[in-house]
């Protein structure tokens, strides 16, 4: 005889839903790098720690949201592809766009930046989820 698994598991059934919050809303498309650069550049300038996100769009480069990802140190962050895919993956997205700020003002990419892109690439090939871009701001 076959286990009924729901009936003999005892923790915390939990289940994941994609809430659309927003209907009705003008559409934004992201035609290009500085168009993504308008939409995130008042949230990561402000900031005195480095923040990292991610921007989900759809099959014609239609906005379906901005996650942040993680929120690190003044000069670090943390941050693993299962992470940042997750939402992507849960709003359907076709495409994301990386950004993240550097608060010392350095717009130059660490090593460990162009890395990170190369690796968060690579998963979103393995996905089906390409990534379009990864914006630095200062």
């Amino acid at each position: 005889m076959k286990p009924n698994f729901n009936k003999n598991y005892k923790g915390i059934m939990c289940r994941v839903y994609l809430v659309k919050e927003s209907s009705g809303s003008e559409v934004i498309v992201l035609s290009d790098p500085s168009t993504a650069y308008d939409l995130i550049r008042k949230e990561l300038e402000s900031s005195d720690r480095e923040r990292f996100l991610s921007i989900m769009l759809d099959n014609r480069n239609h906005l379906i949201g901005v996650e942040t990802v993680y929120i690190g140190t003044i000069n670090a962050v943390s941050v693993s592809p299962r992470d940042i895919f997750k939402s992507a993956i849960l709003a359907n997205a076709v495409s994301i766009i990386l950004a993240h700020n550097h608060p010392s003002g350095d717009l130059v990419p660490s090593d460990h930046d162009i890395a990170l892109t190369k690796i968060l690439t690579e998963a979103g090939d393995l996905l089906g989820i390409q990534v379009l871009d990864h914006l630095i701001v200062s």
